[in-house]
């Protein structure tokens, strides 16, 4: 009776174990280190992490795996998006959306954010610059499985000099040296991931010493604002980690100074890569929006919103040639090419952010369309493009080991799409699978 226990218990086990076991077969692999893509792939994954890589002819399919055909796919890394904001869904009215929308936050307006950019293949996020309580909990309620989306790295408020009237619950002033270092150590305390510093050049030399050094003190990097000349120098010169979006307004390029000052930096070697966030595709877009605009009729951006925060957020654009947050875009489009060019040209690491959740920037979209801009209208190598979207990014937020590439033992973030996103990355505005956490979602 034991012997036959034992004998029950093994195959048991083996059955469970088998049951685990998820394979995608015959794709074209891309696997976010840039290397030659593997065709004929196959990806073992067993619970959450990938298991073993190899192809048809050399890696066997145990029987009873659940076997997800691939064939005619491009399979590559789950995406990354370094720079969204999960408080806010495309309304185009800033001052109302703060006012009306913060009770819903927590429970409505961020999980939607995060489902909506996972069920567009991107399984990480930065979210930066949100109010502290509702980031922590939307983020740890994903990582617990309590909720779906992607994985989110937070950095909580804004820090800055002084907030915009109204915005204090997601923007913290900061009023000297000690204010400085009580209000990062207070996000440290509360588990936040990383540090959003903007208008660091309206702060003293001492106040963003303070401010970097304490989020370093503590193994929190430091993403800042690159709005202004000096926003840019000043970042540079106290250590920042990593800036956000082109910035300089209309002005044509970068002017010497700066790029001398990105120049010494990228010269360093010991510091590691300049990282940088362009987010050009919410201005690039603006005028084919402004006169076509059908994706703002794609429902995917209503996943998880009330029908009447939908209408609210559609009535919000209404008049899209009206809205001030674009007027000036069409003269700073034609500089954007430039400076990302620039950027490039002087040895900075360029990461995929998108500033999603702008006015008439969706998670469900925003991702794919900066990818598509970098790609097919700046003449970007594709493989730079997906390698800033799921490699580099990983590497910034110290998760490598964990997950960016898709490599034996990492967990099993994988998301694949018919055709060659290599020839056409457009493709991605429509990803066929996405298995985050070896959990299969689409």
């Amino acid at each position: 009776m034991k012997k036959l226990l034992l004998i029950f218990f093994i195959c048991s086990s083996t059955f469970g174990q088998q049951k685990s076991l998820k394979a995608l077969v015959g794709g074209t692999l891309i696997d976010g280190f840039g290397a030659t893509p593997i065709k004929n792939s196959v990806i073992l994954i067993e619970g959450d992490k990938i298991k073993e890589i190899g192809t048809i002819a050399t890696l066997k399919v145990p029987k009873g795996t659940e076997v997800i055909s691939t064939e005619g796919m491009s399979v590559l890394p789950g995406l990354w998006d370094m720079h969204v904001h999960t408080m806010i869904n495309g309304h185009a009215d800033y001052t109302y959306w703060d006012k009306t929308y913060p009770p819903l936050l927590e429970d409505v307006i961020m999980p939607a954010s995060a489902e909506q950019l996972l069920m567009a293949g991107v399984t990480s996020a930065r979210d930066l610059g949100g109010p502290l309580k509702e980031s922590l909990s939307v983020r740890d309620r994903i990582n617990k499985g309590e909720i779906p989306g992607a994985t989110l790295y937070v950095s909580g408020p804004f820090i800055q000099k002084k907030p915009y009237p109204g915005t204090e619950a997601f923007r913290w002033g900061i009023n000297g040296v000690e204010d400085a270092k009580k209000k990062i150590k207070k996000l440290v305390d509360a588990g936040v991931d990383c540090i959003k510093l903007i208008d660091q050049d309206q702060m003293t030399s001492a106040e963003v010493k303070a401010v970097i050094d304490t989020a370093h003190k503590y193994k929190l990097k430091v993403v800042a604002h690159g709005h202004r000349p000096d926003e840019i120098k000043t970042g540079l010169k106290m250590g920042a980690d990593c800036f956000e979006h082109t910035g300089l307004s209309s002005a044509p390029r970068y002017p010497d100074d700066v790029m001398n000052a990105i120049r010494e930096r990228t010269a360093q070697m010991n510091l590691g890569p300049l990282f940088w966030c362009p987010t050009v595709e919410g201005l690039y877009n603006y005028e084919y929006v402004r006169d076509h605009g059908e994706h703002l009729d794609n429902d995917s951006w209503h996943r998880g919103l009330h029908d009447t925060i939908i209408a609210d957020i559609k009535s919000s654009f209404k008049h899209k040639d009206r809205l001030p947050y674009f007027q000036l875009t069409p003269l700073r489009k034609p500089t954007l090419e430039t400076k990302i060019k620039q950027l490039m040209d002087a040895g900075v690491v360029l990461m995929i952010g998108t500033d999603s959740g702008i006015p008439m920037k969706f998670h469900s979209q925003s991702t794919w369309n900066e990818l598509d801009v970098w790609v097919n209208e700046f003449g970007i190598d594709p493989m730079y493009a997906i390698k800033a979207a799921t490699y580099w990014p990983s590497v910034w937020m110290g998760v490598s080991d964990k997950v960016g590439t898709i490599t034996e033992g990492k967990y099993a973030d994988i998301i694949a799409v018919k055709g060659d996103v290599l020839r056409h990355v457009s493709l991605l505005q429509d990803v066929d699978v996405i298995i985050k956490h070896g959990k299969r979602y689409k």
